[in-house]
C-alpha cells in the first residue's frame, strides 16, 4: 500500500501545472531534436544541464526526460518522409518506412509508428513502475564490492556491446577513467594529475565534459557535413488509417518489439538503437515472405518503433535505482540529478519519492502528449528542415559557451570546454564514440572508491569479490558472457556471418535451407 499511495503521489507531482508545463517543453524539444539529423538528445541535454540550475529539481529533471524520449519519436517522421534519419535509433525505420511513404502510405507509416512508440513505451513504463521499487529494495543490500563489480561489467558491456569497434570503444573508456581520476583523491585527499594547478583540484566536471564532447563537437562535426545531404522533396500525406491486414500484421511485431525493447533496455550500451536493430532483425527470421522487407513491410516500421521507445523508458531503471547510466543519454540526465543536488541510487525511491515517482508518471503523461502531437505537426517539424544550419549552430555554441561560464563564472572552464570540443570532434572523425569515454567518467566515479574500500574490506586479497553472493554471481555472469561472446564474434570472423546481417542489407534474401 504504501508503494501504491507513493505511485497515486507521483501522479499528483506529474500532472501539477507546473510539470505539465515543463513536460511539454521538454517532449516538444525533444520532437524537434529529433527530427533534425545530428544534434541528438545527448548532445542537447549536454547543452541544457546549466538550466537545470534556476528549476524546481522535479521540473528541471521531468523536462530533460521528455527530451530523451521525445527525440526518439521526432527521429521517425523524418526517416519515414526523406529517408533522413534525425536519431541513430531511427535509421531502422527507414528500411521499410520509406517505402511506405513512396508507394503512397506515409500517412498509414508515420500512424503505425506513432501508436507503435506509445505502446511501446506505455507498457515498458508499466514494467517500470512494477520492476524499479523491487531494484531498489534489492540494491540496498549492494555494498561497495557489488558496485565495483556492477560498475566494471557495465564499462565492458558499454565498450563491446555498445559499439561495432571493440578496441576504439575501451580506448574511449580507458580515457574516460583517466579523467575521473583528475583532481582530488576522495581517500586520501592527494592531488593527482592537476600539474600544480589549484584549478583542477576538484577535477573536471561532468557538465563541462558533456558539453564539449557532444555539444561543441556535435556542432563543428555537424557543420562540417552541411551541405554533403542532397535535399529530398517531402512526400505528401493523404490516408492515415492502416488496413485491417496491416493492423494484423503489425500486432505480433508490436508484442515481439516490445519485449525486446524493455530486456535490451536495462543493459549497459543497449538502448533504442540497439533494440531496433535486433527487433528489425528478429522481424524479418519470423517472416513467412522475407522478400517483402525493405520493400514496405509493415512489421519492419512497427517493430523496431516499439522496440526502440520500450529500450528508451526501461533504461530509466538502473538509472534510477542503481545509480548507472546504461547509454550516453542516460549519462546526462545522471549529470541533471547531481546537477540539482540528489543522487540517484537505490536511496531515492525512499528519500525523495515525489521526484523519484513524478519523473516516472510524467512519461505516461508524456507519451500522450507525443501520440497526439505527432501527426499534426508534422508538417511543422518538415520545415524545420529548412532552416539554415549554420543559424542553429551559431546559437547552440553561444548557449552552450554561457551555460558553461554561468557554472562557475571562470573563463579556464571555456578553455576546457574549447578543449573537450576539439578531444570530441578529433574522436568521431576517427571513429571513437565519445559515449563510452563519458559513461567511464561517471562510473569510473563510483568504481574507485568502491574498489578501494572493497580491498580494504577484504585485507587486500581480491579473490574476496568472489565469495560474497551478489558480487561473485556478477562476476561470473560477466566471464561467461564475455567467453559467449568472444565465442560468437569467432563464429562470425570464421563464416562471415551475423544474426543482423538483415539489418545492413535489409532487401538480401535469406537462402533457403
Amino acid at each position: 500500500m504504501n508503494t501504491l499511495d507513493s505511485v497515486l503521489a507521483g501522479f499528483a507531482t506529474a500532472v501539477e501545472p507546473a510539470n505539465l508545463l515543463f513536460c511539454l517543453i521538454g517532449v516538444t524539444i525533444g520532437m524537434f531534436i529529433g527530427v533534425l539529423p545530428g544534434l541528438g538528445p545527448s548532445a542537447t541535454i549536454a547543452i541544457l544541464l546549466p538550466v537545470t540550475y534556476s528549476i524546481e529539481p522535479t521540473g528541471a529533471i521531468i523536462m530533460l526526460a521528455g527530451i530523451f524520449y521525445g527525440a526518439i519519436y521526432g527521429g521517425t517522421i523524418t526517416s519515414v518522409l526523406l529517408r533522413l534519419p534525425g536519431e541513430a535509433s531511427s535509421v531502422v525505420v527507414t528500411f521499410d518506412g520509406y517505402p511506405m511513404a513512396q508507394k503512397g502510405r506515409a500517412g498509414v507509416a508515420l500512424t503505425l509508428a506513432a501508436v507503435a512508440s506509445f505502446i511501446g513505451g506505455t507498457v515498458s513504463l508499466i514494467f517500470l513502475t512494477v520492476l524499479a521499487p523491487v531494484v531498489a529494495r534489492f540494491a540496498v543490500d549492494f555494498g561497495p564490492p557489488e558496485f565495483a563489480v556492477l560498475t566494471l561489467v557495465g564499462i565492458g558491456l558499454v565498450s563491446s556491446v555498445g559499439s561495432s569497434s571493440v578496441p576504439k570503444s575501451l580506448a574511449a573508456a580507458a580515457l574516460g577513467l583517466l579523467f575521473a581520476t583528475v583532481g582530488r583523491d576522495e581517500l586520501t585527499g592527494d592531488a593527482r594529475f592537476t600539474f600544480g594547478t589549484l584549478t583542477l583540484i576538484d577535477g573536471f566536471g561532468f557538465v563541462l565534459i558533456a558539453m564539449g564532447v557532444f555539444g561543441i563537437a556535435e556542432i563543428i562535426h555537424n557543420q562540417e557535413a552541411a551541405g554533403t545531404t542532397a535535399a529530398r522533396k517531402p512526400i505528401p500525406i493523404t490516408q492515415l488509417r492502416p488496413t485491417s491486414s496491416e493492423v494484423r500484421q503489425a500486432v505480433p511485431a508490436v508484442a515481439r518489439g516490445g519485449a525486446l525493447g524493455f530486456l535490451l533496455g536495462l543493459l549497459p550500451g543497449g538502448g533504442a538503437t540497439l533494440s531496433s536493430l535486433v527487433s528489425y532483425a528478429v522481424e524479418k527470421g519470423v517472416a513467412r515472405d522475407k522478400s517483402r522487407f525493405g520493400h514496405g513491410a509493415v512489421e519492419g516500421v512497427a517493430g523496431p518503433e516499439t522496440a526502440n521507445n520500450a529500450a528508451a523508458s526501461s533504461s530509466f531503471i538502473p538509472l534510477l535505482t542503481l545509480g548507472l547510466p546504461a547509454n550516453p543519454a542516460m549519462a546526462m540526465l545522471f549529470g541533471a540529478f547531481l546537477v540539482v543536488g540528489i543522487t540517484p541510487g537505490p536511496n531515492l525511491v525512499d528519500t525523495d519519492p515525489d521526484l523519484f515517482w513524478g519523473v516516472i508518471n510524467s512519461m505516461y503523461v508524456g507519451n500522450i502528449l507525443l501520440l497526439i502531437m505527432a501527426i499534426p505537426l508534422v508538417g511543422v517539424f518538415v520545415r524545420v528542415l529548412s532552416v539554415n544550419p549554420a543559424y542553429l549552430a551559431a546559437i547552440c555554441v553561444m548557449v552552450t559557451v554561457l551555460g558553461v561560464f554561468s557554472l562557475r563564472q571562470s573563463p579556464t572552464d571555456i578553455v576546457f570546454l574549447a578543449f573537450f570540443g576539439a578531444l570530441g570532434y578529433l574522436m568521431k572523425k576517427t571513429g571513437i564514440s565519445p559515449g563510452p569515454m563519458v559513461l567511464a567518467f561517471i562510473l569510473g566515479g563510483i568504481l574507485e572508491p568502491a574498489f578501494r574500500q572493497s580491498m580494504r574490506i577484504f585485507a587486500g586479497d581480491p579473490t574476496g569479490f568472489l565469495t560474497r553472493p551478489i558480487s561473485g554471481t556478477l562476476l561470473v555472469v560477466a566471464v561467461l558472457g564475455f567467453l559467449g561472446m568472444l565465442g560468437f564474434r569467432m563464429w562470425r570472423k570464421r563464416t562471415g556471418r551475423t544474426p543482423l546481417s538483415a539489418v545492413t542489407d535489409p532487401t538480401a534474401q535469406t537462402p533457403r535451407t
